[in-house]
């Protein structure tokens, strides 16, 4: 395939879908007609070598035939099928939990030991920190835990999903045992060895963490948002009709995925243990099947060799399996339910997640006629890089290329192979003492990128997690991602010209409490103003 085909069209797709999204508020006709757009790109201003290899060349029936071969391509795919099988096994367990009284009764229970709205958000913060092994895994478990105790301090769910979107992927980016780290490090070891650094993958990856501005002030920003009360656009009105009338969606006239329980009866005797021990067989037994699909348990690997060669979507699923069992087990002899009622409630659950089905299905086809087998919209973007730009405004640079990417095509991942090996050479022929700098420059581009994409499957799985109607969250967390973003830049160029993480890290902590506080000030100066 010839590099770079398309050219500028290669970005048309990505902008159409997320404008359409954004103003017509409807995720799967948006990314419908983002598809077909790429597809219909693909095909009709194909070069000679792509256009011999098509189905049918038809302005219109190839387009079509390319998309929904890209549709079924993806959804069989063995690790997306694993996601979708895991998310079903996941809403079947929040159902069963549900049903048996767990949720309302953990509700209760945590209420009694968090005493404030702040409270609650911390604790979901928390949570977040220490769930570091799987993003996907950070924001479904944690949203399932502490769902029922934000409801009853009147959180929104738009708040929720933020807090799970924004410790998911920015802790597990900065913690060396987790599934995105060894990935990274999968890709920088042979670019930092091309490059001439004699510098290992774990080492390299260790050198990124002090520098990865946005991921750190990422976490700043939900702490400031639960104890500073910061409140502005969007995710403020949601708060607002939260507070003052009880309603935690912004349309509460629709169901989100994973919350459509309704209409089953449920037990008055569960106790908190009904959903805090699924969750910990569910959170125990994921990290055993992590560690045995990593081949620990054949003996000649090491338990930080095991969880880098993991196969985590499997893991997740054989970890839902077991909490299901043990649910069962639970529940069934304590007459909480009856097997019926088990298998009912499994059902329920499983279908509530078919929305979340549905938009992961055409996300991930969105991506791949994004990526590298389609448009290349990433190495277009990246190519652009110039080495005209001076050496001190790289790292910034480097940090928007790399967001914007990642907000296109919807995935870091993809990102971090595109990015990396651009990165790495780059500082070895500007300044090799910068490597670290410039590769942490990409990955926390590509953690931006990821975080507000409204095609990003982190992003659908943290409205998934909240129970949270997906633009909503889109909606109201851009804009305080689009903040810890543009002040991320800043402490960039800060970086790239002292070099130092602690200087820029503590100046772009400073400017980010101003821009909030600021921020939350001009809003409330607004509201009032409408009131008046």
């Amino acid at each position: 395939m010839m590099e770079h085909a398309y050219g500028w069209l290669a970005i048309i797709p990505p902008v159409i879908a997320v404008i359409l999204a954004l103003r017509t508020k409807e995720v799967l006709g948006s990314l419908i007609i983002g598809i077909f757009s790429g597809y219909f790109i693909y095909v009709n201003f194909a070069p000679p070598e792509i256009a011999s290899e098509l189905a049918s060349t038809n302005p219109i029936i190839g387009p079509i035939t390319e998309m929904v071969n890209g549709i079924i391509v993806n959804a069989g795919d063995s690790w997306n099928m694993a996601i979708l099988i895991f998310l079903a096994l996941l809403g079947g367990l929040v159902a069963v939990v549900t049903v048996a009284g767990g949720s309302s009764a953990y509700g209760e229970w945590a209420s009694s030991k968090v005493k404030s709205r702040s409270g609650a958000q911390i604790s979901t913060f928390l949570l977040g920190c220490i769930i570091f092994i799987d993003d996907y895994f950070n924001s479904l478990t944690v949203g399932t835990v502490m769902r029922p105790l934000t409801d009853r301090y009147k959180i929104s769910r738009a708040k929720l999903a933020y807090i799970l979107d924004s410790t998911a992927a920015p802790v597990t980016i900065l913690v060396p045992i987790s599934s995105w780290v060894a990935y990274v490090i999968s890709v920088i070891q042979p670019a930092l060895a091309e490059s001439g650094f004699e510098i290992g993958g774990l080492k390299g990856f260790m050198a990124t963490v002090p520098f990865n501005i946005y991921a750190w002030l990422s976490l700043i920003m939900v702490l400031l948002v639960a104890m500073s009360k910061v409140n502005y656009g969007p995710m403020a009105k949601f708060e607002e009709l939260a507070m003052e009338t009880g309603e935690l969606q912004g349309d509460g006239n629709t169901t989100p995925p994973g919350d459509d329980f309704s209409n089953l009866a449920r037990s008055t005797k569960g106790t908190p243990w009904d959903l805090i021990a699924p969750i910990c067989g569910l959170i125990l037994f994921t990290v055993l099947a992590m560690v045995y699909t990593g081949g620990y348990f054949e003996g000649g690997v090491s338990l930080w060799e095991a969880f880098g060669d993991t196969d985590a979507a499997t893991s997740l699923v054989y970890g839902g399996v077991g909490a299901l069992l043990l649910s069962m087990i639970m529940f069934i002899p304590r007459k909480l339910m009856t097997y019926g009622q088990f298998m009912e409630a499994f059902t329920q659950g499983v279908k509530s997640m078919v929305p979340a089905f549905s938009i992961l299905i055409l996300a991930w086809t969105f991506g791949s006629v994004l990526r590298d087998d389609g448009l290349q919209s990433g190495t277009f973007i990246a190519n652009i890089v110039g080495n005209s730009i001076p050496a001190q405004l790289l790292p910034a640079l480097i940090f928007i290329v790399s967001g914007f990417i990642a907000f296109s095509t919807g995935t870091s991942w993809g990102t971090f192979a595109i990015m990396l090996p651009i990165a790495i050479p780059l500082s070895g022929n500007i300044n090799p003492e910068m490597v670290g700098l410039m590769m942490s420059a990409v990955l926390a581009g590509a953690v931006f990128g990821d975080h507000c994409s409204p095609i990003s499957d982190t992003t659908i799985l943290s409205s998934t997690g909240a129970a949270c109607h997906h633009l909503d969250h889109v909606a109201t967390q851009i804009p305080y991602a689009l903040t810890v973003a543009a002040v991320s830049v800043v402490g960039f160029i800060v970086a790239g010209i002292t070099n130092s993480a602690i200087i820029s890290l503590v100046l772009s902590t400073v400017l980010l409490i101003v821009v909030t506080k600021f921020l939350t000030k001009l809003y409330q100066q607004k509201t009032l103003t409408k009131v008046t």
